[in-house]
């Protein structure tokens, strides 16, 4: 028997990234899903892709937004990792990716 007071979206470790579909973003979706699933592979619980319209490229983990695309342009996947890590994972270390430049 499962608990119907927990809500999915508010779980940290689930991650959801929403974009526009008027916009054809959902191969760039599923890239980055792809790139967070591999990266977080043992530390996320779920990985959501939702459709939306508008301009719209979200990325929350628990609900909260990590990423905005109308504030802070495309991502670069590395930021979002360093982003849901802090959030998902934060002991983690993203090996190559955290390297300075």
């Amino acid at each position: 028997m499962t608990d119907s007071t927990t809500d999915s979206t508010t779980d940290v470790r689930r991650v959801e990234i929403e974009y526009c579909t008027q916009c054809r973003w959902l191969p760039r979706a599923a890239w980055l899903a792809q790139e967070l699933l591999t990266t977080f592979e043992a530390e996320l619980t779920e990985l959501a892709l939702k459709p939306g319209t508008g301009g719209v490229f979200v990325v929350r983990a628990g609900g909260e937004v990590v990423w905005d695309r109308r504030e802070q342009g495309f991502p670069e996947p590395t930021a979002v990792k360093r982003a849901v890590r802090d959030r998902v994972a934060p002991g983690k270390t993203l090996g190559h990716s955290e390297r300075s430049r």
